[in-house]
């Protein structure tokens, strides 16, 4: 299960609590204290960065990595100005308030791994992963951002991903509804991924749908990213949103109507071919559909973090859970 927070960055007092939770996410995976210091310190810059320079910010922390606890991925999005030399910003000493300028430098310092996407009069994303020191970094670049809908505490929407030996298997849920029966309906989908040995989208689906009998049900759609057959096959049920881009190429993957648990119509798997430059986005129905992939060609070599964020701060419908994941290989 991908455990996950979020932190409406409102005012001073939200640096703080972003640290708080940060490190007792680390603390709970037993992260070392030099490692959790590292994390504790990037957050704190990350939010008082979005105090002084943004509007309507969001610091977004989730586990992630190949085991359980590995690495933690902060995400700070806002509305803001924007920057026009993103590089002026990285370099210690530049400062547009009268401060040190050393936020964003220490942040990329500190992190395993960082990138930043800003585009003036839209705002600004950022990705910092955070790794202890004892990890190994995974091989594909998994970035991901959620939220419940408005006046909700948990959202009805999960995702996760297992790791197998040159494969990664990757499942999206939006459970019907909202709230916590939503909720009990995807993280189950995700708790069999996780649980099981079966490797082939079509039959983890088949048991998904069985074992969400009982439940409010939902849309379920799961890839697995094969490396050395250099294929992604792909099983869905429901409207989760999937594309395959590679290239200048941009291809929907198939998922048939219908609700796991409850009424499904035909469930099918479908392959095609993955190259080291191919992108997987999956979301569920909590973002439009209207977004165009060409209308994101800055993002082009970014970070898979910060294309998931930006397409949700542009594309989320504030009536609805949303989730989306976005995987590529590293380079």
């Amino acid at each position: 299960m991908t455990q996950s927070t979020i932190i409406a960055v409102t005012d001073p007092s939200a640096a703080g609590e972003a640290r708080r939770r940060a490190v007792a996410m680390a603390s709970s995976f037993g992260w070392p204290p030099e490692d959790s210091g590292r994390l504790a310190i990037g957050v704190t810059e990350a939010a008082t960065n979005l105090v002084k320079h943004a509007t309507m910010g969001e610091i977004h922390l989730r586990a992630c990595g190949t085991g359980y606890g590995d690495g933690i991925e902060m995400i700070a999005s806002d509305r803001g100005p924007g920057m026009h030399r993103v590089q002026d910003f990285l370099r210690d000493g530049f400062s547009t308030k009268g401060t040190s300028g050393e936020g964003l430098g220490a942040i990329e310092r500190l992190a395993t791994e960082f990138d930043i996407c800003s585009v003036p009069g839209k705002g600004t994303v950022m990705v910092a992963r955070f790794y202890r020191s004892s990890s190994v970094v995974p091989s594909l670049r998994v970035g991901s951002i959620q939220s419940p809908i408005r006046g909700e505490d948990v959202c009805g929407d999960s995702w996760g991903v297992r790791f197998e030996d040159g494969a990664a298997v990757i499942l999206l849920a939006d459970g019907l509804g909202h709230g916590i029966g939503a909720a009990t309906a995807s993280r189950k989908a995700v708790e069999i991924l996780m649980g099981s040995v079966v490797t082939r989208p079509l039959a983890l689906l088949e048991l998904v749908h069985g074992a969400l009998r009982g439940t409010r049900g939902a849309a379920v759609a799961i890839a697995r990213i094969d490396f050395a057959a250099a294929s992604i096959s792909f099983a869905g049920v429901g409207n989760i949103s999937a594309v395959l881009s590679r290239d200048d190429t941009v291809q929907h993957l198939i998922s048939p109507s219908g609700t796991a648990g409850d009424m499904v119509r035909k469930m099918q798997e479908f392959v095609y071919p993955w190259t080291p430059y191919s992108r997987l986005l999956m979301h569920s129905d909590g973002l439009t559909t209207s977004w165009k992939l060409s209308e994101y060609a800055h993002l082009v070599g970014k970070d898979p973090a910060l294309i998931a964020a930006s397409l949700f701060r542009e594309a989320r419908r504030e009536r609805d859970d949303a989730c989306v994941v976005v995987a590529q290989e590293r380079k």
